[in-house]
Order: C-alpha cells, then sequence, then structure tokens
C-alpha cells in the first residue's frame, strides 16, 4: 500500500514537471498517449452546459442533464446542486464525496456534451466595441494549455490555452476556428472589424481562473497579425465565458496591415463614406478598406474644373471632430494630409472657388427675375 502511495505522489510530481512516467500498460506510441488523456482544468461551468454524467456500473444514477439557469445541477439522490463556477474536475470531485453518502467507492465519469453561448467584451481598437454573445458547436472539448502564447500573469499562475476539440457534431455556430469554437478571430469580427489604428500585434486576452487554480484573473499578449499574414492558428486561441479581448492603438494608420485584413473576412470589404459639393456625382460612395480621399473622390466623378479647398471631416469615437482644410493634390501619397486613409462614415466636401461662388450669387438674384419676365411673355 505504501509503494502504491509512493508510485500515485510520483507520477503527480512528474506530471506537473511535464514529464510522464514509464508504465507497463502506457502506449508506446506518445501521441496515443496524449490522445488518452482529458484534461478538464480550463473550462468554467456555467447555466447552459450539458454535461454526461456516468457514475460507474449505477446506470439509474447516470444520465445526461443540463446546468439551470440559477447555476444548479438536478441529480438523483442528491436532488439541486449548484456547481456554477466549477470546472469538470472539480465538479467530479464534489459529486464523488457527495454521492459517498449512497455509493461505497463511487467511481464518476462526467463529459461535456453541449457548450452554452460565450458572453464576452470585445473593446480598444475595433469598429464597435461592446459586449457579444458567441456560439460554439455543441461537441467534447480537449482543453491542453498552448505552448505558443506566454501569458502575463496578474494573479495565479495557469496560462490560457489554445481549446483543441475532438469533434462530435458540424454544427458550427460561425465560428473561424478549426476547433469549432469562438475564438478570438470571430470576436474582433464581431467587433465589426478593425481600424486604421488597430495595431493587431498587440492584442490582449484576460480570463479569469477557477478558484482551485487560485482565483484572479489571468492575461496573454497574443501577435494576431502573424494570423493573417503567416496562418499562425496558435495566435486565435478559443475564448471562453467571461474573456475579454482588447486591442492595442497605433499612433499612425497601418494602411499595410488593413490591406492586408481587408482580403480577408476579419473585417468587412468595403465601406461607405459620403462626398458633396463641387463634385460631378454627388452622394454615398462604396471602396474598398484602405482606401484613400482621391480614390473617393474619383469615383465621385472627379472635382469640377471650377473649385475651392477641400474639406475632410470625421467624427472619432472620443466623440471628437477632426476637421481638415487643404487643396486638392491628385498625386499626393495615400495617408498623407491632403490624402488620408478612409474610414466608414467620413464626409469629403469639395468647396466652391471664388468664381464658381460669384456665379451661384448670380444665379441666385437673376433667377426670379428670369422667371418674372418668362411669365410675362407668356401671356404676351
Amino acid at each position: 500500500m505504501r509503494r502504491r502511495v509512493w508510485w500515485v505522489g510520483t507520477a503527480v510530481a512528474l506530471a506537473v514537471l511535464g514529464l510522464q512516467p514509464s508504465l507497463a500498460n502506457t502506449p508506446s506510441n506518445p501521441a496515443a498517449a496524449s490522445r488518452s488523456r482529458v484534461v478538464y482544468d480550463s473550462y468554467i461551468l456555467g447555466p447552459g452546459d450539458t454535461l454526461q454524467i456516468e457514475l460507474l456500473d449505477i446506470p439509474e444514477l447516470s444520465g445526461t442533464v443540463s446546468i439551470g439557469p440559477d447555476g444548479t445541477l438536478y441529480l438523483p439522490r442528491l436532488r439541486a446542486l449548484y456547481v456554477e463556477g466549477l470546472t469538470v474536475e472539480e465538479l467530479r470531485y464534489f459529486l464523488t464525496e457527495q454521492f459517498k453518502r449512497y455509493v461505497r467507492q463511487p467511481e464518476i465519469y462526467i463529459r461535456p456534451v453541449g457548450y452554452r453561448p460565450i458572453r464576452i467584451y470585445v473593446g480598444g481598437e475595433v469598429k464597435r466595441p461592446g459586449y457579444y454573445t458567441l456560439s460554439g458547436v455543441q461537441a467534447t472539448t480537449e482543453d491542453l494549455t498552448d505552448p505558443n502564447t506566454t501569458p502575463e500573469v496578474a494573479s495565479g499562475s495557469a496560462a490560457l490555452g489554445q481549446g483543441l476539440t475532438t469533434r462530435k457534431s458540424s454544427s458550427a455556430g460561425g465560428s473561424s476556428s478549426a476547433t469549432l469554437f469562438p475564438t478570438v478571430f470571430d470576436a474582433i469580427r464581431t467587433a465589426q472589424g478593425i481600424t486604421p489604428y488597430s495595431n493587431l500585434a498587440e492584442v490582449q486576452v484576460t480570463r479569469r481562473q477557477p478558484v482551485s487554480a487560485g482565483g484572479g484573473k489571468i492575461r496573454t499578449q497574443l501577435n494576431f497579425l502573424t494570423l493573417i499574414t503567416e496562418g499562425d492558428e496558435s495566435q486565435n486561441i478559443r475564448l471562453f465565458d467571461g474573456d475579454v479581448v482588447s486591442v492595442a492603438k497605433s499612433p499612425v494608420v497601418l494602411r499595410e496591415q488593413v490591406l492586408k485584413a481587408g482580403q480577408t473576412n476579419l473585417s468587412p470589404q468595403f465601406i461607405q463614406v459620403y462626398v458633396s459639393g463641387r463634385v460631378k456625382t454627388p452622394g454615398g460612395v462604396t471602396l474598398p478598406q484602405g482606401s484613400a480621399l482621391n480614390q473617393a473622390l474619383n469615383l465621385a466623378g472627379g472635382p469640377s474644373l471650377l473649385r475651392g479647398k477641400v474639406e475632410f471631416i470625421r467624427f472619432t469615437r472620443e466623440g471628437e471632430l477632426d476637421r481638415r482644410l487643404f487643396t486638392y493634390n491628385p498625386n499626393a501619397a495615400s495617408d498623407s494630409t491632403a490624402n488620408p486613409i478612409l474610414m466608414a462614415g467620413d464626409i469629403i466636401r469639395v468647396q466652391d472657388s471664388a468664381l464658381s461662388a460669384s456665379i451661384s450669387v448670380m444665379n441666385e438674384l437673376t433667377g426670379p427675375f428670369v422667371g418674372v419676365y418668362s411669365v410675362y411673355s407668356l401671356f404676351r
């Protein structure tokens, strides 16, 4: 008995160090050994999750149950138990202790078979920050720690992990990930994508930890830009309920990034701006992401021959007004003062020149007299 306890303790210690003891019945193939371990140490249970609970050799106490809106799980014999906030492993241990009153040496196995929609907050430099609800697949998940991301720990010691999934269903719910769970990509896309000032190389994800892991929150920094430039899926981690995604803001326009993101479905492919004044066809103009002011003027038929300065107006998310007045320069470089990169909702107005303004005034003054004279001539 002592020898067995010593071996269990040694195995736990080796597992903490990232090593595996060599057992006679351990699969020789490392991949097979990895697949044989299912670790539920990250996912926090909540209302709407569905679990398959098996009490070994006691089918009448086994079955598939869902966590109710009040965070409770209703089980035979045990009745209502409050389980919200526990991980699957914590729940297994809790139920084992509860069933000891009715079963001698109970062996319990728990498998999530349905996941609730998650509610997250997307902030920072995205088109529309706020709370969003994302849905994923109804399937069994295997949550393993992703070694490719280095977490910045605020409280606790666990890292944010990439959710690896053993798929049992094909209902994706709109997820971009191969795991069919909501990811960082889905969060940014749901927030209507990025702006010209979004710095995708600095995306931060903050997550709450289970109580058993010390509670508090952990956060990790992601270089999300490598996903759309190199296809680095390790930076597109799975999101859990309560996560906060924040995109950093660049002090300058990142036009190359906007163009690259525009080639994906991360942001809307087109934006709409409004062009008025001395152009041939004023009105709303639709352009691809990353377009500049001169492109909008060209699509509006170009400025008229008699024109004044160009007025550019943008209402910032901070509630401020960005207003610029400059001379039209068809050869101005993109993202220069006279040819800024456009965002959805920008207003461009080509003002009158001194001559065109004088002609307009003359037309307004002479218009009534011409009309009266025409009526008088008609009656004559």
